[in-house]
């Protein structure tokens, strides 16, 4: 098995894409709620800052900054996942494997994660994250899709309502 390497850096802001095990489930969306109480009730015992996140039906990407004084995004992602997982019913096959760990078979095991490396970097992929629905055509406006913090983004002027971007400086292929 490869050693995967994590940059972990205090204080840091990430950009990640985590996806579901299931890529054709819509499951996030259904799900919103349950994954926002999920959210909310990790960055309470785990604080973290939000810049920007947008939830598609089967994947998501977001930026966070942590505290200064912390680089622990894993566990982050560990509760927000089984915390999900926990609350819903068990619907989804096993493999041996699985039933072994106890785990479920909502979520990839891995997920992408990138260390934000300057401005420029941060921008590029703040505007990717806001940028995907339209990419993977859930909406024909930015504006129209529900599960993003693209609105935030308008309302404190960074974007204008009908921002959309330009693909071939958007669409880097962050992480899918």
């Amino acid at each position: 098995m490869p050693n995967y390497r994590r940059a972990r850096v205090p204080g840091a802001t990430y950009f990640f894409t985590v996806n579901l095990r299931d890529r054709t489930s819509d499951l996030l969306i259904h799900e919103i709620e349950l994954l926002r109480e999920t959210v909310r009730a990790t960055k309470a015992r785990h604080p973290f800052h939000i810049d920007a996140w947008v939830v598609l039906p089967e994947h998501m990407h977001c930026l966070w900054t942590l505290p200064p004084d912390d680089a622990d995004f894993s566990l982050r992602w560990k509760v927000i996942k089984f915390a999900f997982s926990k609350r819903l019913p068990v619907s989804e096959a096993l493999s041996a494997s699985q039933q072994h760990r106890r785990e479920r078979g909502i979520w990839q095991r891995r997920y992408w994660e990138h260390l934000i490396r300057d401005e420029r970097d941060y921008q590029r992929h703040f505007d990717y994250i806001h940028y995907n629905p339209l990419k993977h055509g859930h909406v024909q406006r930015l504006v129209d899709w529900p599960y993003s913090s693209f609105h935030r983004a308008i309302a404190m002027g960074i974007y204008a309502p009908d921002w959309c971007g330009v693909p071939e400086q958007i669409d880097g292929g962050y992480g899918e």
